[in-house]
């Protein structure tokens, strides 16, 4: 059974046991608010297309299963902006946090059942773009000279990896709730 609070400094346990209170009070609560609300905050961002047009992924969700798509398109869009909105201001944390939690889940399922693929453009429509047009810098046609794999293997990589990390940060605030710097705690009074 622990014998403090989560996050708690023991002073004897710490290198400079004179930061313990700087740590308690101060760095703690605003790294977690911080990471809070950059979450939250980057879920509402973008999800701001889906607001504009919520039955946009009507079409994407009914293609890899998931019927009816109307339904999980609007879902979707509920859970990323006001599930982002609820984690970057704490408030009903916990259930937010779950459910955002379980949608980055399934995006991390999707990108590893659906992966880019090997190729962007094939050699053909390499040649077609480099053929005098102007279409492509050098850079781009560096990075697409193999046929776009690198490229693609960087964005696959980058898709799995950052969908891995965003769903751990949710549920680490599923788990531990919004701290001290959240609404929750201000004005509800529990830990949700």
């Amino acid at each position: 059974m622990a014998t403090a609070l989560p996050f708690t400094n023991i002073k004897k346990e710490l290198h400079f046991p004179k930061l313990a209170t700087f740590y308690d009070h101060i760095a703690q609560p605003f790294a977690w608010a911080a990471l809070r609300f950059t979450a939250g905050a980057a879920l509402v961002i973008l999800g701001i297309p889906l607001i504009k047009d919520p039955l946009s992924m009507t079409v994407f969700f009914e293609g890899i299963g998931f019927l009816p798509g109307h339904v999980w398109s609007v879902t979707l869009m509920i859970v990323q902006v006001f599930g982002g909105i609820l984690l970057a201001i704490g408030l009903y944390t916990r259930p937010a946090a779950l459910a955002v939690g379980v949608m980055l889940l399934v995006t991390l399922w999707y990108h590893i059942t659906y992966p880019f693929g090997t190729e962007l453009i094939t050699r053909d429509g390499l040649k077609a773009l480099t053929a005098g047009s102007g279409m492509l810098t050098s850079d781009g046609y560096a990075l697409l000279k193999d046929g776009g794999r690198y490229f693609a293997e960087l964005a696959q990589a980058k898709a799995t990896l950052l969908s891995l990390l965003w769903s751990g940060v949710a549920f680490l605030f599923a788990a531990f709730g919004g701290g001290y710097l959240s609404l929750d705690r201000k004005f509800l009074r529990k830990r949700y």
